[in-house]
C-alpha cells in the first residue's frame, strides 16, 4: 500500500489541472514538492522500494542484452581459433574468461580455472586476454596468442608462467618467461593484436569492465569468487546443459 501513497497524492493534486489540460500553477508546483518530501520523509521505506525496484528492471535488460550477445556472438566467444582453450574439445560446458597478465586477481583465480576442467572433463575454458594494464599485458597477451595458434601444446606452460609471476610484469620478465619455457624466439603476430581489439569488442558487448570476469552458462561471474563458489555456478550451470 505504501508504494501507491504517492501516486494517489500526486493524482488528486493533478486532477484538477488535468482535467482542463491546464499546467500547474505555482503554488500547486509548491504543494506537490511538499507532500512529495513529507512522504518520503515520513516514509523512508518507499525509497529502498525503488531502488530495489530498479535494481531488478536494470538486471532484466541486462540479462536480456548478454543473452542476445551469446546469441549473435557465439563464434566469436567460443569458437575463434586465436582464442587459447583448455580442457576437453567435447566439453558440454565451455567457460570464457577474460582475463590479464598483470592483474592480481587474475592470477589468484586463473589454477582455479585449470582446477575446473581437470575435474571435470564435461568443462573447458576459453581464454580472452584483455589488456587493459599497460604495455606489458598487451605484450605478454599477444605473445601467448600467437604461441597458441603456432603449437597450442606449448601454450599452458608459457600462459602459466607469465600468471605466476608476482606484480606487474617487466619486459625482462616476460623474456624470462619466454626463454623457460623454451620459447626465446617467439614473436607476436599481427593476428594476435586484431584479436585482442576483438577481445575488447565482446568485453564491451558484455559490459564487462574489469578482469577476471568468468562467463559461465548465461551466467557472468564479475572478480575472482573462491573455490566453493566457483564450483556451485559451475554445476548449477552444466546441469542445464546436461
Amino acid at each position: 500500500m505504501k508504494k501507491t501513497i504517492l501516486a494517489v497524492l500526486f493524482s488528486s493534486l493533478m486532477l484538477g489541472a488535468t482535467a482542463n489540460a491546464a499546467p500547474l500553477t505555482a503554488d500547486q508546483e509548491a504543494q506537490v514538492r511538499k507532500l512529495v518530501r513529507d512522504t518520503l520523509v515520513e516514509n523512508p521505506e518507499i525509497l529502498e522500494e525503488a531502488i530495489v525496484a530498479l535494481q531488478a528492471k536494470q538486471g532484466e535488460k541486462q540479462q536480456a542484452q548478454m543473452k542476445q550477445v551469446l546469441k549473435d556472438q557465439h563464434n566469436a566467444l567460443f569458437n575463434d581459433p586465436t582464442s587459447p582453450r583448455i580442457g576437453s574439445k567435447d566439453a558440454k560446458l565451455v567457460l570464457v574468461n577474460f582475463t590479464d597478465f598483470n592483474c592480481p586477481y587474475c592470477k589468484r583465480f586463473d589454477p582455479l580455472l585449470e582446477d575446473i576442467v581437470k575435474k571435470n572433463p564435461d568443462v573447458a575454458v576459453v581464454i580472452k586476454y584483455l589488456p587493459f594494464k599497460g604495455e606489458t599485458s598487451m605484450e605478454s597477451s599477444q605473445l601467448a596468442m600467437t604461441l597458441w595458434k603456432e603449437n597450442p601444446k606449448a601454450f599452458l606452460a608459457l600462459h602459466q608462467k607469465l600468471m605466476a609471476k608476482q606484480g606487474m610484469l617487466s619486459d625482462s620478465n616476460i623474456k624470462e618467461a619466454l626463454q623457460a619455457t623454451g620459447n626465446g624466439k617467439l614473436k607476436a603476430s599481427d593476428e594476435s593484436r586484431a584479436a585482442i581489439r576483438k577481445n575488447l569488442e565482446l568485453a564491451n558487448m558484455l559490459q564487462v569492465n574489469g578482469t577476471p570476469a568468468t562467463l559461465v552458462g548465461d551466467e557472468m561471474i564479475p572478480g575472482a569468487v573462491d573455490a566453493q563458489e566457483f564450483e556451485r555456478i559451475v554445476k548449477e550451470q552444466l546441469s542445464k546443459v546436461k
